[in-house]
């Protein structure tokens, strides 16, 4: 915008017959000259020892200055400089340092004393013209090299694209320049740097897919390895002094020509609802893919609403738009532009939004749908949800501690009486080593609770079997008229050819060929494993096993008889004392107890005696 005013005010001025309201001294106080000031462009940077030059930044408009047509009308190019550190002025003349060529100032090379400003002032007998600009001039360790067998260069990297598979020409930078005042043809070397590897190669390279020709670098097939920075290092012969100077070119492998280079939406889907909360600020996000066009880079990416552009809504104030880049992939271009829609209202489910994409091979649009989100009560649910968890752990907790009362509870409101279900005789039938302590327990514990206490029918063989019978034949009835069979098992139980071991397996075979019979392991005293006969030791894996604890079982209340209910037949017999069946079962509990010292013995020892203590 400066340039352009700067250009409307020299046009004014020269309308006006060289006249300006801005005067300066030049080096003849006697004229007039119109000051520019200084250039607007970035200094100029030269290497130290390299050559260099400026060009006059009046000529940067040719439409109004020109260098042939201000020769024509007797205009006339001079120099001057204000070193560093100084203030005035000093004409350039032609010098083994300094040469001129048209509009530009060659420097030969360029030194650390050459820093500072410089003036080109154009001017004839009537009118006058000049402007300033800065030059540095640069050590090499001033300039900022990727790689340090990178070459330094004070000027700043020009950019190329080459498609992938296809070929090109690199030419160096200001060649022709150079050739215009060489006193011979320059000669030009080419360097390859690759940063990512930090690679240097100079040509010949290591393959022919990269040839010089002349002052050129041919590229016949470009390859991804063949990206990064090129430098050419250009020497020319300029009176009798051989002189030189260094570009670089970033060249960059793209996608061939040969692919689709319409642009696409890639976000949102086609038949994505998008779900947006009323009285919040909305984002909608679109996405788009660009292929890379050398021919033509441009590319456009936009947001309407009921197909107008933001700038032209009523309530533009509300919506907004920003664009980033998402994704660089050989010169096609990932942007996304997020449209920003603040205080969103249900009245904004009608419009129509569209995401937009162009560039010059195509254009792509799609619709946003929108629907409102169904809000959950976030408070309510959140407590219902802890609610029920934590119910869930109580209901845990308590099952874990009280199972076996629940369970128990359970049977006694739904289970099955098996009385009425089956002709057994017996409850329960108890299996147990034929020894004093073994029988102690069975008759004293056992037998007790199981018939006084909790209403069992119980069968003991050594008092329920008549005298002058077969065991054999006995026990196998006994055990076949039983729902449970009840194995104590303790180190002296179940020894080859003993009368328990009969039972148990009476009790297996009953319990695998009908299933009317089920087989309970009490566990009175702990057993070696090695004490565990085989029958014992199958069971074990597949039947329950109970086990008592001594003192702490005792107790009708402990875990040892709620275990034991679990597995005996449901019972719900009355235990009123007015119950006929009661007391029938305590009677004969009661005398089954003033006989138990005659019942004991084995009825093979002497079975007239057991026979009689019956009667």
């Amino acid at each position: 915008m400066s340039s352009f005013t700067s250009t409307l005010l020299f046009l004014l001025f020269l309308l006006l017959g060289g006249t300006s309201p801005a005067v300066s001294q030049s080096s003849e106080p006697t004229d007039p000259c119109y000051d520019w000031g200084e250039s607007s462009e970035p200094p100029v940077s030269i290497l130290e020892g390299e050559a260099g030059w400026l060009s006059c930044p009046l000529f940067s408009h040719p439409s109004v200055y020109n260098y042939t047509s201000t020769q024509s009308a007797g205009h006339s190019l001079y120099w001057y400089r204000v070193p560093k550190g100084h203030d005035l002025e000093q004409p350039i003349t032609a010098s083994a340092g300094f040469s001129k060529d048209r509009e530009r100032l060659w420097l030969q090379p360029a030194g650390a004393n050459d820093t500072g400003q410089y003036i080109c002032m154009l001017r004839n007998k009537s009118s006058c013209s000049k402007i300033a600009m800065q030059l540095r001039v640069l050590q090499q360790d001033e300039v900022a090299r990727s790689t340090g067998c990178e070459p330094p260069v004070a000027t700043p990297l020009s950019h190329t694209f080459i498609p992938l598979q296809d070929g090109k020409t690199l030419d160096c930078p200001d060649l022709q320049d150079a050739g215009r005042i060489s006193d011979s043809n320059p000669t030009v070397t080419w360097f390859h740097v690759r940063p990512s590897s930090a690679w240097c190669g100079q040509y010949p390279f290591w393959n022919s897919d990269r040839q010089q020709k002349g002052a050129s670098l041919q590229f016949h097939v470009m390859l991804d390895s063949y990206q990064g920075l090129y430098f050419c290092r250009v020497q020319y012969q300029r009176r009798g002094r051989t002189l030189s100077f260094t570009r670089g070119i970033n060249v960059t492998s793209v996608y061939p020509d040969s692919l689709p280079k319409e642009p696409s939406i890639l976000l949102p889907p086609k038949d994505q609802v998008i779900t947006v909360r009323t009285d919040t600020d909305v984002r909608l996000n679109c996405t788009g893919l660009f292929p890379v066009i050398l021919s033509n880079s441009s590319w456009d990416m936009w947001w309407t609403v009921d197909g107008k552009t933001l700038d032209k809504l009523k309530d533009h104030q509300r919506f907004n738009q920003s664009t980033r880049r998402l994704k660089y992939d050989y010169g096609d271009q990932t942007f996304e532009n997020q449209l920003v829609i603040q205080d969103f209202q249900s009245e904004d489910l009608s419009r129509e939004f569209n995401c937009s994409v162009r560039n010059v091979r195509g254009f792509e649009t799609r619709r946003a749908q929108l629907e409102v989100e169904v809000s959950l009560p976030s408070v309510e649910l959140g407590c219902g949800l802890g609610v029920t968890l934590l119910l869930m752990l109580l209901l845990f907790v308590v099952y874990h501690v009280f199972w076996l009362e629940l369970l128990l509870l359970y049977r006694s409101w739904f289970g099955t009486d098996e009385r009425h279900t089956d002709d057994k005789e017996y409850d329960v039938y108890i299996s147990y080593a034929r020894n004093s302590e073994d029988e102690q327990f069975v008759l004293s514990t056992l037998r007790r609770v199981l018939e006084n206490e909790l209403g069992y029918s119980v069968c003991i063989f050594d008092r329920d079997s008549l005298p002058g019978g077969t065991i054999t034949d006995e026990t196998l009835s006994f055990v076949a008229r039983s729902r449970r069979l009840l194995v104590v098992v303790s180190p002296g139980y179940a020894s080859q050819g003993s009368q328990a071991l009969l039972e148990l397996k009476a009790g297996i075979d009953g319990m695998a060929l009908d299933g009317h019979l089920r087989v309970i392991l009490v566990q009175y005293k702990p057993v070696q494993r090695q004490g565990w006969v085989r029958e014992l030791r199958r069971a074990r894996l597949a039947l329950a096993m109970v086990r008592w604890q001594g003192d702490k079982s005792k107790e009708l209340t402990s875990r040892f008889w709620k275990r034991l209910r679990v597995e005996l037949p449901v019972r719900r017999m009355s235990h009123d004392s007015n119950s006929k069946d009661g007391a029938l079962m305590r009677l004969y509990s009661q005398n089954s107890t003033n006989s138990q010292t005659g019942l004991i013995s084995h009825t093979a020892k002497d079975p007239q005696m057991v026979f009689n203590s019956t009667t």
